[in-house]
């Protein structure tokens, strides 16, 4: 008989620690080589981890919603035939809702949002202490239907068909997610795909099932019942009723965290200098409309974001040495010769900025399936870290708010990134009248160690160029 310890792993690319989101096991569990244990999230994605070898659960040794160092032992296994040890003293865990262990034959996800046990909702972080203690004081048992997942879980969830009991329910990540998001057992969802598979018809299915028969219960019954399906959104807005409290402190971790270095490192490293244009794209407006009745895009997302892309693009091979680093131990610029195009997307776990590999030399078709491939893979929580990894240049769409223009701050080790303004019917002097043109506003941020005045000019006209002409696409391609 042994105890063998299971560390937090880097699952990023140096990464120092992680938070610990969930357990899918609990002390006195029996796991398999292969299977996930938990899942943590990082800066920068939602990973599980699967333990590397056979046993039984001894401890888990953090609890849920705690920051762990990368090295930091985080449970010990049992190996060997003995039976498995009582684990009460041993269990620091609040043993949420027990999960049944996961297949041996289940392959494990190691980065992004994997094939994960859905959850009703993600563990409320202001209301974390209170389980805790009910778990420290009480047994076990009353633990595992407790008020942590009341909120979430609709009562009338339990008269939809469940799965098989003890079985995982078969769902893609995107649809856990949606689970998730929508406070959904997968496992009382009725699965219509192939093989039993849940999708998220399935699960809006259950969504609207969860909320009609509430509709006509007593007259008490539709008071508690918004309270149970919208769980996450009460939880944040409770503070607000109650008058006595006038601040809420927010834990700053896991993206929030990484971002508010990244930037103040940014910012306080990289002298920046930020130029703005204003120009004409009705040309490229109607461009657009041209390309989305093309048949040999069809299917494909098309749009201003798409051309604007493409026009940077350009812009670059036109202005190579805008496509560089800074290396201050070597103290050398770094010409890039390709182009890993960041996209900064708004997620519900912070910013991020992931980033289309070799975008230079992709079609415009291609590119279009590589955007729309990245921002599907971050809205659905699944960006790895590699994907966020080696950028050169960022774009961020300010507009889709509203918003004319901003003063970006550089992505860490890129030399410039381009905010994209709304784009707005403005009176616009074109051949000589005032018309209504689709106007808009460019504004580029540069490292003025890499990028002097005169370059990160011609790098921002010939980007409204472009984008005013079109036809230089291809012309200056």
């Amino acid at each position: 008989m042994t105890i063998r310890e299971f560390k937090m792993p880097d699952v990023g690319e140096g990464l120092t620690e992680a938070e610990i989101l969930k357990w899918y096991v609990q002390p006195g569990d029996t796991v398999t080589d292969g299977q996930v244990v938990c899942e943590v999230e990082t800066a920068k994605a939602a990973v599980e981890l699967p333990i590397p070898f056979d046993g039984v659960v001894h401890a888990l040794l953090f609890e849920e919603g705690t920051t762990v160092d990368v090295g930091q032992v985080i449970i010990s296994v049992q190996t060997g035939e003995a039976e498995a040890p009582a684990p009460a003293a041993a269990a620091v865990e609040p043993a949420p809702a027990a999960a049944e262990p996961a297949p041996a034959a289940r392959q494990p996800v190691l980065v992004g949002y994997g094939v994960s046990e859905a959850s009703t909702k993600r563990r409320p972080r202001k209301a974390a202490p209170a389980p805790a203690v009910a778990a420290q004081n009480g047994t076990a048992a009353p633990v595992a239907a407790p008020a942590p997942a009341a909120p979430a879980a609709p009562a009338p969830l339990p008269a939809v068909p469940a799965q098989p009991s003890g079985e995982r329910p078969l769902a893609k990540p995107p649809v856990r997610k949606l689970a998730k998001d929508l406070g959904i057992d997968l496992a009382s969802v009725v699965p219509t795909g192939d093989g039993g598979v849940v999708t998220r018809e399935d699960v809006h299915a259950a969504a609207a099932a969860a909320i009609t028969p509430q509709a006509a219960a007593p007259a008490a019954a539709p008071a508690a019942a918004p309270a149970a399906v919208a769980a996450p959104v009460a939880q944040a807005a409770a503070p607000a009723v109650d008058a006595s409290v006038r601040e809420t402190r927010i834990p700053v971790k896991g993206v929030r965290k990484v971002t508010a270095q990244a930037m103040v490192g940014s910012a306080f490293t990289a002298p920046h200098v930020t130029e703005f244009i204003t120009f004409d794209v009705t040309r490229t407006m109607k461009l657009v409309q041209e390309l989305k009745a093309d048949p040999d895009l069809a299917g494909l997302r098309i749009n201003p974001l798409l051309l604007i892309a493409k026009a940077v693009l350009v812009a670059i091979r036109r202005n190579p040495d805008v496509n560089a680093s800074w290396d201050e131990a070597a103290q050398e610029i770094v010409l890039k010769h390709y182009v890993n195009l960041g996209i900064a997307a708004a997620t519900p776990r912070g910013l991020i900025v992931p980033n289309i590999k070799d975008a230079h030399a992709k079609t415009l078709g291609e590119l279009s399936e590589s955007l729309s491939a990245l921002v599907a893979t971050a809205r659905d929580g699944k960006t790895s870290p590699a994907d966020m990894q080696n950028g050169t240049i960022t774009l961020t769409n300010v507009g889709v708010f509203g918003v004319d223009t901003g003063t970006p701050i550089l992505n860490p080790g890129e030399s410039a990134i381009l905010a994209v303004g709304a784009i707005k019917l403005q009176p616009w002097v074109h051949k000589g009248k005032v018309k209504p043109r689709h106007v808009t506003t460019l504004a580029l941020s540069f490292d003025h160690r890499l990028i002097d005045g005169e370059l990160g000019s011609r790098f921002l006209a010939d980007i409204a160029s472009v984008l005013e002409h079109p036809r230089r696409l291809i012309t200056w391609s």
